[in-house]
């Protein structure tokens, strides 16, 4: 009896060997598209390069060009004028009297008719001190508004420069989510072109579907993000909002940081702490002045008058007039500028502890940021940039499960995302301790 012949084998494929053979006939493809865009993408990158602004040009520019400032400078052109206008001296005052006279005598004897002419000259002399004061309260004027100049401009040059690094690591998050959107779109049209049998197969597709969704949104909105701190950036530099700007922008590296030298530096340099000084000090000239005008000002000066009646009659002589100080005494401006002077003791004492805790928490946040930087800066992003590339290659081999995929793309994007916060917040926290204290904490890495 013969044997019976055996059917032929059958080879039952699993749902990740179907993937792989769909996804093997379409590689050559994939590889094409990604290398003319990788090539495109180089060549961009060149000519951006070649027009981009650095963010310390940018800041040179803000502070030339910026319109805001302009406020500030008429302030101290106004100051300035104020000074002037204290030191200068009041107008002499010039009366004069012209009339007609009928002299008679009460006998009835002589009569007589005839003009009459005055004239008289004053000028008045401040109480001793009283224009030194009021020069003193100009001048402190005028430091108040220089110092709210340097203020105004140290704060306006950490404006755009935490602007143009957030812009840069917005444009980099921005091509890492369009490069993770376009691995995921390539398989999603692989997975369209090739449909495969199966439940698994289908619901993998849906997945790859709705992730590329989502990483498409995270474009556009970190495109969006690129585009508003542009506009921002351009009008602080005073350019037109959409005019085009191209940020190329070198890592920061941040010095630790000695928080009771800081503190020490508050006292000195803290721009709360400074002006609050000058207003007490001018305050106090203020009080001064308040006492000084208890005493009147005095009105000095010749006078001359002529009158041709019966007679021809002149005199001649010196005129001396002044307020008499008997009900007003000045007390409710002294009092007034004492309670002032009281309160500006206070502002200074708070804007002391105010800034002494504001340099504690900053500089605990620089120095906490800065760590979280250097953890990032051991490598971590290009391993897991990698690890994107290397998940996407095996996932296609149907060697990675579509989970292993998807998480190590998001957590991908994610780790950028963390890294740029931690900059930004790091660099904002250096530029508000440099305004504080005036010490730099940070300063670009120079490239190899």
């Amino acid at each position: 009896m013969c044997p019976r012949a055996s059917s032929p084998l059958r080879f039952q494929s699993s749902p990740q060997h179907r993937r792989v053979v769909g996804l093997a006939n379409f590689l050559p493809m994939s590889i094409y598209t990604q290398t003319k865009s990788v090539a495109a993408s180089a060549i961009l990158l060149a000519c951006a390069s070649a027009l981009a602004e650095t963010p310390e040009a940018l800041v040179k520019q803000a502070l030339q060009r910026n319109p805001e400032l302009n406020f500030f400078v008429a302030e101290i052109a106004a100051a300035k004028g104020a000074i002037r206008t204290a030191a200068t001296v009041r107008n002499p005052e010039l009366n004069t009297e012209f009339g007609y006279k009928n002299s008679r005598e009460k006998s009835g004897g002589t009569t007589g008719d005839g003009a009459v002419l005055a004239f008289s000259f004053s000028q008045t002399i401040e109480y001793p001190g009283r224009i030194a004061l009021r020069k003193a309260i100009a001048n402190h004027d005028l430091v108040l508004a220089e110092l709210h100049l340097e203020q105004f401009r140290l704060t306006l040059a950490a404006r755009v420069r935490s602007l143009a690094y957030a812009m840069t690591g917005a444009h980099e998050k921005t091509m890492a989510v369009q490069d993770v959107a376009s691995r995921t779109q390539t398989l999603n049209d692989v997975l369209k072109q090739r449909p495969l049998p199966g439940i698994a197969p289908q619901l993998e597709a849906q997945v790859v579907s709705a992730n590329l969704l989502t990483f498409q949104r995270q474009e556009r909105e970190s495109t969006l993000a690129e585009k508003t701190i542009a506009a921002e950036l351009n009008q602080l530099c005073g350019r037109s909002a959409n005019a085009a700007l191209i940020v190329n922008a070198s890592p920061i590296v941040f010095t630790a940081v000695s928080i009771p030298s800081l503190v020490n530096a508050t006292r000195s340099n803290a721009f709360d702490v400074r002006i609050r000084q000058v207003e007490l000090a001018r305050q106090g000239f203020k009080v001064a002045l308040s006492k000084n005008e208890r005493f009147p000002a005095i009105a000095v000066g010749p006078f001359y008058s002529l009158e041709n009646a019966i007679d021809r009659e002149q005199r001649v002589g010196l005129g001396l007039s002044l307020p008499l100080p008997l009900w007003d005494r000045n007390v409710g401006n002294i009092e007034t500028s004492k309670a002032r002077q009281q309160q500006a003791e206070t502002s200074l004492a708070l804007a002391e502890r105010e800034v002494e805790r504001r340099v504690t928490q900053t500089a605990a946040t620089l120095e906490a940021k800065r760590a979280e930087i250097e953890t990032w800066k051991t490598g971590a992003l290009a391993k897991l940039r990698e690890a994107t590339e290397l998940a996407d290659r095996n996932y296609q081999l149907g060697a990675v499960p579509l989970t292993t995929y998807v998480e190590i793309q998001r957590q991908y994007l994610a780790a950028i995302s963390a890294f740029n916060d931690a900059q930004k917040d790091a660099l904002e926290a250096a530029q508000t301790l440099e305004i504080l204290t005036g010490q730099k904490l940070y300063r670009e890495e120079q490239q190899r």
